[in-house]
């Protein structure tokens, strides 16, 4: 039984860096986890509205792949991905969509136009970020943070991801996190020493942001880097807390589903024979 906090909590970013899954790797591995035993932990597959054009020859008429399709492009190329996913057998869940350089929120929803799924406006991290967030709280759509990359520059600093939560939080605007989010905790990657967020800090930081506490106790949370405390904490949320912090945090993406699993059951918040399943 997957526990209230990690119910579709990992997209299936399979794709994208640091896994880069071909396409006809990922379709029927996340078939695969759809229909696992710990299937009630994995949100839709992610793929950028490139692989569109290749997917058709992937799928069958009768059991549509459930999706979300990025655009970094921009407007143009969501609303061009729109028109390529209707004529596919596919359960179109979200669209991600970012904000280009330079573009103003006015301009960006008028390019953009109606759009028929749950949208994800990827936050600009400039001087953009409140009038976005407050442009995408008017309209009732979610918002979308980067926490991670190839670079150490596209991992924001605690107090930087801590001021976009609260900004969320205060606004009603649910979000998701995408890329970097490789652990459940706080750590320091061996390889590159990046400092990488983890997804029970961003979890916890959002009950705290509810709760109404100031930016520097956010911060502190996500950049907590005690595995054991964190699980803990997690763990003693209890359900009206845990539903109302999942409310705001709605996932986030991982290229491999197996990982966070594994991870979670070896910090005892989920059960062993879940890890055993996913092997």
């Amino acid at each position: 039984m997957i526990p209230a906090f990690a119910l579709g909590l990992c997209d299936d970013a399979a794709v994208f860096p640091p896994g880069l899954a071909p396409l006809t790797d990922a379709v029927p591995a996340h078939r695969r986890h759809r229909s696992a035993p710990y299937a009630e932990l994995v949100g839709p597959l992610v793929l950028p509205a490139t692989a569109l054009g290749d997917l058709d020859r992937l799928l069958g008429p009768g059991d549509p792949l459930d999706l979300s399709v990025t655009a970094p492009g921009g407007p143009c190329e969501a609303a061009k991905s729109l028109v390529t996913a209707a004529g596919l057998p596919v359960d179109l869940r979200g669209l991600e969509v970012a904000v280009p350089p330079g573009m103003q929120p006015d301009e960006f929803f008028r390019v953009l136009g109606p759009v028929p799924v749950p949208l994800y406006v990827e936050v600009p991290r400039d001087d953009r970020r409140a009038a976005v967030i407050a442009a995408v709280a008017a309209r009732g759509h979610r918002a979308k943070f980067r926490t991670g990359g190839v670079k150490a520059n596209l991992y924001p600093s605690t107090d930087e991801l801590a001021a976009a939560v609260k900004a969320v939080v205060e606004a009603g605007v649910p979000f998701k996190a995408t890329a970097g989010l490789h652990h459940p905790v706080r750590n320091t990657d061996r390889e590159t020493g990046f400092h990488q967020h983890g997804f029970l800090n961003l979890l916890l930081a959002t009950d705290a942001a509810l709760d109404g506490r100031p930016l520097p106790d956010l911060a502190a949370i996500l950049g907590d880097r005690d595995a054991r405390s964190i699980a803990s904490r997690v763990a003693r949320l209890g359900e009206a807390r845990t539903i109302a912090a999942r409310a705001h945090f709605l996932s986030f993406g991982t290229c491999s589903i197996t990982d966070p699993l594994t991870e979670l059951a070896d910090l005892g918040l989920l059960a062993a024979a879940l890890q055993e399943t996913s092997r």
